[in-house]
């Protein structure tokens, strides 16, 4: 039962911190997002690591630390395959991804459930599609390319699951401060390459404010030229060239402009995302890495619960069908 209790608290302050994150992307642009986000995740964290005793040792490092290279690598391939797109398809192909693969590595590796855990985790997933499901009228098929980072995105966003679960129990904290230190740093560094070869390449700063963020803990769900602005924010036309123009231009924009409206709005998304790994990491080491990771998936509720209270924004029909389909199988979970 505590198990299932903090998978789902995992899965809603996940949701929170993408919910902040998009309100910030909509005036700070989400790589800016994404590199506030990851400092003030770390600030806590160590803050945290202070007051709850954890061991320093080369096992929690090294799980640490391979994490956050994954977790940089699964925001990377994430920001691509979104800009490539459909959105309505690639972002639940990533979130049920990140759900399969800790569930098929706990079964494989024997973990030991209730006949009724089985039904119950096909009945997760099938809500993790539809809660992550985005309507959108001009969908298209999505490409071969999209297809595969969508996948690999999530595949490692699973794996940060399962190398977290190989940390030693008496790490505390440890190895999320390695993860966020690690990741931060990676995509900091990356931001801060990508403008300089947006500048060296005369690349303008008139991406859109890649407004609304999904998928891995603060990566963009978009970087397509017509993202949704905030009210009062210019959207930019439509731009020529592909992906790799628009993350471009997106980094451009990372280093210019001001950050009035947007900043303690990426504070507050970091420090959620800190605070739902917190949860993660407490739930892997009193339940099962299957039953957590399943319903962390479910963290797309969060954001959709939020905008709909906050916002004011429609909650789809199949979005609401995904939400029961979730509390039924987290009840299902509980009994198992």
């Amino acid at each position: 039962m505590l198990t299932v209790i903090l998978g789902l608290a995992g899965a809603l302050v996940y949701g929170a911190a993408d919910f902040l994150g998009g309100l910030a992307a909509r005036r700070i642009s989400a790589l800016r997002v994404t590199a506030v986000g990851a400092l003030s995740g770390v600030v806590l964290l160590a803050l945290g690591s202070l007051l709850v005793p954890g061991r320093w040792s080369w096992e929690a490092v090294l799980w640490g630390g391979i994490s956050g290279v994954t977790g940089a690598a699964a925001i990377a391939l994430l920001y691509a395959c979104l800009a490539i797109g459909p959105m309505s398809i690639l972002s639940p192909l990533t979130a049920v991804t990140s759900a399969i693969v800790p569930l098929t590595w706990g079964l494989v590796t024997g973990s030991q459930l209730g006949v009724i855990a089985y039904p119950a985790f096909a009945l997760a997933l099938v809500a993790v599609v539809l809660v992550g499901f985005v309507p959108s009228k001009e969908a298209v098929r999505p490409t071969l390319a999209g297809l595969l980072m969508a996948v690999a995105s999530g595949t490692l966003i699973g794996a940060f699951y399962i190398l977290i679960d190989q940390t030693p129990d008496d790490s505390g904290l440890v190895p999320l401060v390695v993860n966020r230190s690690v990741s931060g740093s990676i995509m900091i560094t990356l931001i801060l390459v990508l403008a300089v070869v947006a500048a060296a390449r005369h690349v303008r700063a008139t991406d859109a404010p890649l407004a609304v963020l999904d998928g891995a803990h603060g990566a963009p769900h978009g970087l397509a030229a017509d993202a949704p602005a905030a009210a009062g924010t210019a959207v930019a036309e439509p731009t020529e060239g592909g992906a790799g123009t628009r993350l471009l231009r997106a980094s451009a924009a990372a280093l210019r402009g001001g950050w009035r409206g947007g900043f303690w709005l990426a504070v507050g998304c970091g420090l959620l995302d800190a605070v739902a790994n917190i949860i993660v990491i407490v739930g892997l080491r009193v339940g099962e890495l299957t039953i957590v990771s399943v319903l962390t998936a479910l963290y797309p509720a969060g954001t959709i619960l939020l905008a709909a209270v906050v916002l004011r924004e429609r909650i789809a029909r199949l979005q609401w069908v995904g939400l029961v389909l979730a509390l039924a199988a987290s009840a299902m979970l509980a009994a198992a």
